[in-house]
Order: C-alpha cells, then sequence, then structure tokens
C-alpha cells in the first residue's frame, strides 16, 4: 500500500520491505488465525513470536508471566519505543465461513470446554508487530535508539498486563520514551484512527450475592423471597445512570447474568446478579461502584434480608486515556503517511489493560485504532446507515478482518508511529 510520504524518508527505507515480508506475514496470520489461544494459554502463538523476533536479531524474553514476552532491538543512541500487541483469543465458536476459520476447542480458566475463536482480531495485532519487528531490523540505517516489541497475554481478562508487570517487566527492558499499541476495530481496512484524551472506558465487573430465607412455594409468607429482591435491585440500579451521572457523561451499567433457584415451587435462600460498569473517567466509575453497593444495601434492608450482601470486584480495567503530546505526534505522522485514510477516531465504549504496562514504566502513551472491515462492504454500509447490522464488530462469532488492507496497514501504522522517534 502506497504511502504518501517522501520516497527516501525514514519511513520510505524501513517500509520498502513490506513487498518482500507479505507471503511471510499473511501464512502466519491465517495460522494464528486458525490456531487461537485462550488467555495465559498462548504458547504457540507467544513461541511463534519468539522465533520471528530471534531470526531478526532481538534480545527475546519470554515466559513473562505466563506467556507474556518482549524482544528488544538495540541501534545505536537514542529514544526507546515500546510497541504492545495482545495474543489471546476468545471462548466463541467463530462463523465466519472463511477456508482458515478456527475449529479450535480448549478448556478455560473455569474447567469449562469451548469453543475458541480470534473473534477480537488480537491475531491481526501479533502479525502486525511482528512484522514491523523484522522491518525495523532489516533498515536499521533508518534509524536510532531502541525499538521494544511487546507480546502480552490475557488482555480479554484484564489479567495479562499486570502479570507481566508483576512478573519484573520494568527491570527487565530499558526503560521506554513512550509506549504505543493498536487494535483492529470494525471500521474499513486501510484506515487509522487517533484520539487524544479517554479513548477506551474504564471498566470492571461485580458479582454480588444477596441472602433471602428459603421456604415453599405455597408458603411465600415464610420467606424472604431473594428472587423478588434480586429483581427490584435490578431495577432500581437503571435509575443511576438516568439520574446520579450528570447528562453528557459518559457511564454504563449492564446486568447480563442473574441466577437463582432450581424449582418452580421452591424459593431459594439467595440469589446472584453479575453486572458490567463502563465510565470515561474514574470519577464516574467510583460514582458507579458506590452507588450500586448503596443500591442494594438499601433493596436488601427493605426486604429484611437476613445477611448483608456480598460484593465481589473482578475484571476490572484501567481506563485508556492517550496523552495530548504524544497521540498528536503520531496523527501527524498517520496523516503524512496514510493521507486522507487518517482520521479523528471517537471514543470507544470497549476496554484494555495496556495502560498498566505503560503506567508502570510511567510514561506517556497512545493507543490508536485500524480498519478492519472489508473496505467496500463497509462504506456501503455506512451510506446505507446499517452499518450497526451489516459489519460485524468484535467480540462477533462473524468478526474476521479481511488480510489486506489490514496487515498491511497494521504493520506500516506500527513503523511510522515508531519512527516519530526514532526516525534519523
Amino acid at each position: 500500500m502506497a504511502g504518501t510520504g517522501v520516497a527516501d524518508s525514514p519511513v520510505a527505507r524501513v517500509l520498502v520491505g513490506l513487498d518482500a515480508i507479505r507471503p511471510w506475514q499473511e501464512e502466519l496470520y491465517r495460522s494464528l488465525h486458525q490456531h487461537p489461544e485462550l488467555p495465559h494459554q498462548e504458547v504457540a502463538t507467544a513461541a511463534a513470536a519468539a522465533d520471528a523476533l530471534r531470526t531478526a536479531g532481538y534480545e527475546v524474553r519470554d515466559r513473562i508471566g505466563s506467556t507474556g514476552l518482549v524482544g528488544v532491538l538495540r541501534n545505536g543512541d537514542g529514544p526507546t519505543v515500546l510497541m504492545r500487541a495482545d495474543m489471546d483469543a476468545l471462548p466463541i465458536k467463530e462463523e465466519t465461513g472463511l477456508p482458515y476459520a478456527s475449529t479450535a476447542h480448549g478448556t478455560d480458566a473455569a474447567g469449562n470446554a469451548v469453543p475458541i475463536a480470534h473473534a477480537c482480531g488480537h491475531d491481526v495485532h501479533v502479525t502486525s508487530l511482528v512484522g514491523a519487528a523484522r522491518l525495523l531490523a532489516e533498515a536499521r540505517d533508518a534509524w536510532r535508539g531502541t525499538f521494544v516489541a511487546l507480546f502480552q497475554p490475557a488482555e480479554e481478562t484484564a489479567t495479562g498486563a499486570t502479570e507481566m508487570v508483576e512478573a519484573g517487566l520494568t527491570d527487565l527492558v530499558p526503560k521506554p520514551d513512550v509506549a504505543l499499541a493498536q487494535h483492529v476495530l470494525a471500521y474499513a481496512s486501510g484506515t487509522v484512527g487517533t484520539h487524544a484524551g479517554p479513548f477506551l472506558s474504564t471498566a470492571a465487573s461485580m458479582r454480588i450475592t444477596v441472602h433471602g430465607r428459603g421456604s415453599h412455594g405455597s408458603m411465600p409468607q415464610r420467606s424472604v423471597d431473594p428472587i423478588v429482591l434480586a429483581s427490584m435491585i435490578v431495577v432500581r440500579l437503571q435509575a443511576i445512570v438516568a439520574r446520579e451521572v450528570a447528562p453528557g457523561e459518559f457511564a454504563v451499567i449492564t446486568v447480563g447474568h442473574l441466577a437463582a433457584g432450581t424449582k418452580s415451587n421452591i424459593i431459594p435462600d439467595h440469589a446472584t446478579i453479575e453486572l458490567n460498569i463502563r465510565a470515561y473517567s474514574d470519577a464516574t466509575r467510583s460514582l458507579l461502584i458506590d452507588a450500586i453497593e448503596r443500591v442494594v444495601k438499601g433493596e436488601c434492608a427493605a426486604s429484611g434480608s437476613p445477611r448483608d450482601p456480598e460484593f465481589e470486584l473482578y475484571d476490572t480495567y484501567p481506563l485508556t486515556s492517550n496523552d495530548p503530546d504524544t497521540t498528536a505526534r503520531v496523527a501527524a505522522a498517520f496523516e503524512e503517511q496514510f493521507g486522507e485514510r487518517a482520521f479523528s477516531a471517537p471514543s470507544q465504549s470497549a476496554s484494555e489493560d495496556f495502560s498498566t504496562i505503560a503506567d508502570a514504566f510511567g510514561v506517556p502513551y497512545t493507543y490508536w485504532g485500524i480498519g478492519g472491515s472489508d473496505p467496500d462492504e463497509w462504506h456501503r454500509a455506512d451510506a446505507a446507515g446499517t452499518l450497526a447490522t451489516d459489519i460485524p464488530a468484535n467480540h462477533s462469532p462473524r468478526f474476521a478482518p479481511v488480510i489486506q488492507p489490514t496487515l498491511t496497514t497494521g504493520t506500516t501504522a506500527i513503523v511510522v508511529a515508531a519512527l516519530a522517534w526514532l526516525a534519523q
């Protein structure tokens, strides 16, 4: 894919190898897509990345935590740039119909047998970073400094970044001057989108157990019915965003699971509610958590619950808020390279744990999106106003980025962003 940069620029000198690596890169992508691995089980994926990095001359440290690894390429004095890619797949059955679709099955952390698919595009991230790392190694005369390629496990469970940090990541690699990451999204393939400030929401899931008093269904007067109690909580929670969050401030509370009882004529003694929250600020996140606990405790008191409710917070994601100066630098480089295919992306309600790595080093970061949808189909659906129904998004069983120009765009974006600091 031709860029708009100067023909003899550092970017052009690195990207001259794109055509040569394309067949190898596409083969790697198909293999990763066909053989996805669940969080903390990314053994083969990490091994493939490590082999490619060692072949290109990188110093490789693997098994950082479960399967995390980094490759370091030192190329003289200059800045240090860290680029991260996540590796894990999802417990989803793929329904794309592609000849290289996943038919993999595995066992999740809870011991359940599940189908596995790269329904979030992490195979694109791995393949793009491996390709960019190879291009940078093959054109060392075009840049100076240190490039760190980091491959992270378990983004989907919000545990991989923390695991790598706790395993001593910051002592294993040179401290970067800047940290970078990208994600393939349901935009037209070939496009790149940047966003300064809050880009991905902070998120958390909460498991709530409320207690009642069991009884026969024919004698409700002897019970404290936890199903009625849980139902009242679910209804009351809807008023938090509507009446306690300021208009214009993004906030979401979704109750995704409610479980209680075993039989129609038995009133059980407890119920479990599982919910998820999203926000674009830590203050709003705290407001939601405090309000949820207040509502639950209030409804338990109103129902005469015999025991206090129990709260468990899990799958906690930090806010991804892109540093304005870092983002402006990358955006300017993208505009020069991609022209009109570089755009200003809106905030996304999805969540990430990448910022945990940048924060551990205490360095600024930016996280951008690349399009992965078939361009013709995307533009047709956009014109018809049917994007939401016609274009599969991340975590859909039908989500599978078109190989090209997605891989070339993802690889180019990494090179261009890194050279915004490393170029000579």
